[in-house]
């Protein structure tokens, strides 16, 4: 059975991102077992390679990988070889010699899963690279999406942010789009790129007309550092304008979700009463992440994330 890889949703069908929301409410019954344990990555060796910080998303993959009773080892570039001059390559070149089954990865620069998906024989999962994709972030989305209101297909997602640099939202265009969604994109001019059109969405420069009559609202983490690059005024003044409060979220639908990718800087993105308040899923949507990030090893380690026949 030949290897597969997650390096982004862009290149997987509908059939099977579906199959892959499905093994993960499957697996979802282990998290509320009293016995975390399954056999289903037994024996088989994980690492984590994270170039970037991101608690969440490493421990959700370390927790996923011991609960399925994976051997897991974590490597940050901080306290790696990579400090010393080591390139990437030879850092991939590095881990093969070490027989892992399944490469996790996190990098500030666009495309390096790819890079090294071909020189090793581990299955390679993006785990965010640059400002191209996060598809696990995206499938977790997708799983409480779909937990919440039955199906995806048909359904409004309003997402609103930084949408030129965010590697969430790219993911989740491609996801949800493949499965029926209406997407539609809201930020300030200078964080929407140029042609975002041409993914199949909407884009607004209001909030307002972004979240009209919307079944799922979706904020994107400001990254600070986007204001001393004059992106935006201010924090204060990004709030003002398109920070999502109670009286912006009644535009959509009463039955709205309220979804963010984390870690969510309250009074920016979204209010405390918002963040708090009855239509948010924020906690779900991290204890769906490991489901998901359950799901897709699982599947990496089968050879397919097609369904089985039966």
């Amino acid at each position: 059975m030949g290897k597969i890889n997650l390096l982004g949703l862009e290149d997987l069908s509908a059939e099977e991102i579906i199959n892959i929301l499905d093994t993960a409410e499957q697996l979802k019954s282990l998290l509320k077992s009293s016995r975390k344990k399954a056999q289903h990555l037994q024996g088989k060796a994980v690492i984590n390679l994270f170039y970037e910080n991101s608690t969440r998303t490493r421990m959700s993959f370390e927790l996923a990988s011991k609960y399925l009773s994976a051997n897991a080892a974590n490597i940050t570039a901080s306290g790696s070889s990579v400090q010393k001059g080591e390139t990437l390559i030879d850092t991939a070149r590095t881990l093969n010699a070490m027989s892992a089954d399944i490469l996790i990865m996190r990098h500030s620069m666009s495309g390096a899963p790819h890079l090294i998906a071909p020189l090793v024989d581990a299955a390679v999962i993006n785990a965010g690279d640059g400002m191209h994709e996060h598809p696990t972030q995206a499938l977790l989305d997708m799983l409480t999406i779909r937990e919440r209101k039955g199906d995806i297909k048909g359904l409004k997602v309003a997402i609103i942010g930084d949408i030129y640099h965010s590697r969430v939202v790219r993911s989740n265009i491609y996801g949800l789009t493949k499965l029926g969604a209406e997407v539609s994109v809201g930020g300030p001019a200078t964080l929407m790129p140029k042609g975002i059109e041409k993914l199949g969405v909407k884009a607004f420069n209001t909030v307002q007309e972004a979240i009209v009559d919307a079944d799922v609202v979706m904020g994107l983490r400001i990254q600070l550092e986007r204001q001393k690059s004059g992106l935006f005024p201010s924090v204060r003044e990004y709030h003002r304008f398109f920070g999502v409060d109670d009286n912006r979220l009644k535009y959509s639908k009463p039955d709205a979700l309220v979804m963010h990718p984390g870690p969510v800087n309250r009074g920016v993105e979204f209010s405390s009463s918002v963040i708090d308040g009855p239509q948010s899923v924020i906690d779900e949507q991290v204890t769906n992440g490991v489901a998901v990030r359950m799901a897709v090893m699982y599947l990496l380690t089968m050879g397919s994330f097609l369904p089985k026949e039966d």
